[in-house]
């Protein structure tokens, strides 16, 4: 017979079932990972000029696959996965019929990646991850990506259900952390992707399919964006639930404030999503005074940033002066820096100072103008996800896979670990440093190697996109070692018990007001900021509509 302690620690375990289902997601996101750095490997060889692609194959082409793979498929299935676990950790097992609806909605995601990627590599959807009108791909590849969309929200629904299900059982009482902020994220990757969903599905796939000639590029942008944006968000609050719930039970602290950490979470759910104009500055056709009003929601999304940035490193001060640290900063030199699950991801929030930055030269209208469609643009997102997302996500490969397998990091991982991070570290520092600053001197993004007829300008720029070839290069042997440490977790580690950390919160932390987790306000007033920034733009370029765009294929 089971003894009710034995019941407690069973409960700090993900159950196996659900550990299946979200190490397939895993599974899907490495190999995205390998196939879509080789081709950004293959981008930055092309654009040295150094290097010339075999076999007929286009720049283009491996240009979408990087940004396909790399910018949705790889986090969008790393997340899911995570998530799943983290539901299961903290809200309990999946039921049957939970766990039923993930693997449904991982199919489907799977069967749309598989018909996407089959017309990307069959030449024929080269129209990058944007997939921008009016170039024009296969209907199949819209249709593929229509699936990926769907997909998320049959996995993203189960986990809300095991959410729902827990606050049934338990009533009155806060949800656990990481759930609550599983939901967040779910709930803004919902909202915002109905907007691509509605292009893609009443937009781009007529379209392709000659049912009608022309489409509204203007609006089918307007449409990506609403989603592009939060999309980066959904991107982002994984790695802030690493940092807030894991990361302080990994160096022996405690969570800084439950509320605190709640609160970042709702106000980006509010201030993610009506932001879309700041990547359409330079658009015609868009009223001025609503793109001012989207860059005044955008810079709002700088209160929970550093409301986080607060709140982590309030906790690691506060664990290094436990722990003995004197000083101003003698409590830095306290902190398990020999340890990669704390180690890599702190490498990842610190690229997040420079990243957010960035961020708000991106998107401020002046400075905006000098930058808009230069490679400054990629060198900020290198920065963003590849940069602080992906290394907090291999922070977290290094628990969350022996947690699953039922294996162990040893020693020798560990350290190779650290490596890597290194490595990742001091190419993205490269070729996102280059890219910055040739971005500065007008070199465009999104553009195959060219000397523009022998241009002075031009000229310029081949320096630093050499400069690009070696980051780069840099960057892939960097996935070569965290793949080889991903086959060791989850193949050939030692077998042994490893922990899902789970912090708890401080003793001195004030108690977290209901109202944090009243979702009736929260999406009321979400939807409507979302209306009140989207609907006026919206129904104008409906009524005053251009002639629309047909197809183009320019490979």
């Amino acid at each position: 017979m089971t003894t009710i302690k034995e019941k407690a620690k069973d409960f700090t375990k993900v159950d196996r079932r659900d550990g299946k289902l979200a190490l397939a997601h895993i599974y899907v996101a490495f190999i995205a990972l390998f196939i879509g750095g080789l081709c950004g490997l293959l981008q930055v060889l092309v654009r040295s000029g150094k290097f010339t692609l075999p076999w007929g194959i286009g720049y283009y082409q491996i240009l979408t696959v990087h940004g396909v793979l790399l910018g949705l498929i790889l986090t969008t299935y790393f997340i899911l996965g995570f998530q799943i676990a983290a539901m299961s950790r903290t809200s309990g097992t999946f039921t049957d019929k939970q766990r039923l609806l993930g693997w449904i909605g991982f199919w489907v995601m799977t069967t749309g990646t598989v018909a996407a990627a089959t017309m990307v590599l069959l030449n024929e959807a080269s129209v990058l991850y944007t997939f921008y009108a009016p170039l024009q791909a296969h209907w199949i590849f819209y249709v593929g990506m229509a699936l990926v969309v769907v997909g998320s929200w049959i996995v993203g629904i189960a986990q809300i259900m095991k959410y729902n299900e827990w606050r049934k059982a338990h009533p009155g009482e806060s949800s656990p952390l990481l759930s609550f902020m599983v939901v967040v994220n779910m709930a803004m990757w919902i909202i915002c992707s109905l907007g691509v969903a509605v292009e893609v599905v009443f937009q781009l796939i007529p379209w392709s399919l000659g049912w009608v000639d022309k489409v509204d590029v203007l609006l089918s942008r307007t449409l990506f964006w609403y989603f592009g944006h939060p999309l980066v968000y959904f991107w982002l609050l994984p790695a802030y639930m690493v940092w807030y719930v894991v990361i302080p039970k990994i160096i022996g602290g405690k969570i800084f404030s439950d509320a605190l950490a709640r609160l970042s979470f709702m106000l980006f759910l509010l201030f993610s999503i009506p932001v879309g104009f700041h990547h359409q500055l330079t658009e015609p056709g868009i009223e001025s005074f609503w793109k001012f009003l989207q860059v005044i929601l955008t810079m709002m999304v700088v209160i929970p940033s550093l409301l986080t940035a607060f709140s982590m490193f309030a906790t690691f001060e506060l664990r290094g002066r436990q722990l003995g640290g004197k000083g101003l900063f003698g409590w830095v030199k306290k902190l398990p820096w020999q340890d990669a699950r704390f180690t890599v991801p702190f490498i990842g929030m610190a690229a997040f100072i420079p990243a957010g930055a960035g961020g708000i030269i991106n998107a401020s209208h002046q400075m905006n103008q000098l930058i808009h469609n230069t490679i400054w643009v990629t060198g900020h997102f290198h920065l963003t996800v590849a940069t602080t997302v992906v290394l907090t996500f291999f922070g977290a490969s290094y628990w969350l896979l022996p947690h699953l397998t039922g294996r162990v990091l040893t020693k020798q991982m560990n350290k190779l670990a650290i490596i890597q991070a290194i490595v990742w570290t001091v190419g993205m520092s490269i070729m996102s440093g280059a890219m910055h600053i040739v971005g500065l001197m007008g070199a465009p993004r999104r553009s195959d190697f060219s000397t523009y007829g022998g241009a002075e300008q031009a000229t310029d720029w081949i320096p630093y996109q050499i400069a690009q070839a070696v980051g780069g290069t840099i960057l892939f042997v960097g996935i070569i070692l965290i793949l080889y440490i991903v086959v060791n977790l989850l193949f050939f580690a030692p077998k042994g018990e490893t922990e899902f950390p789970v912090g708890e919160v401080s003793e001195n932390a004030e108690k977290t007001p209901m109202w944090l987790e009243n979702w009736k306000i929260w999406l009321t007033i979400c939807i409507a900021l979302i209306l009140f920034a989207y609907t006026v733009p919206v129904i104008d370029m409906i009524q005053n509509a251009p002639p629309g765009s047909k197809g183009y294929k320019f490979w």
